[in-house]
């Protein structure tokens, strides 16, 4: 059995980051100058939500609090609060990049192909 070699984080990036650059690279100049620091913001999220679902994964999706004596509970760890942010904005990036591609240059989805007959 082979194990899995864990990548540094900075690698990680830069792994998502060609995967990112192939996905767009018919873009033209202007547009590429453009998304460039989009995708890499896109490849730094990607990797930072895959280590907090780990921690989500290993710790769960609730801290438990105690104020005072008698008042205690569970809320959303921090871990999930900061994986919905960066979805978010991961989202929002990945959205701008997607406008950024030409009409005729995107491939219709089989959804949208069974619609349009």
């Amino acid at each position: 059995m082979t194990e899995k070699v864990e990548l540094s984080k900075e690698k990680r990036i830069k792994k998502e980051l060609a995967k990112l650059k192939r996905a767009f690279k018919d873009l033209d100049k202007n547009k590429k100058i453009n998304a460039e620091s989009r995708m890499e913001r896109a490849a730094f999220l990607t990797v930072c939500l895959e280590d907090l679902e780990e921690i989500i994964n290993q710790e769960g999706y609730e801290d438990e609090y105690q104020n005072g004596e008698t008042q205690k509970g569970t809320t959303q760890s921090n871990a999930v609060k900061t994986h919905i942010a960066m979805t978010r904005n991961l989202t929002v990036i990945m959205r701008q990049l997607d406008e950024l591609v030409p009409p005729e240059r995107k491939e219709k989805s089989k959804l949208a192909l069974l619609r349009d007959e």
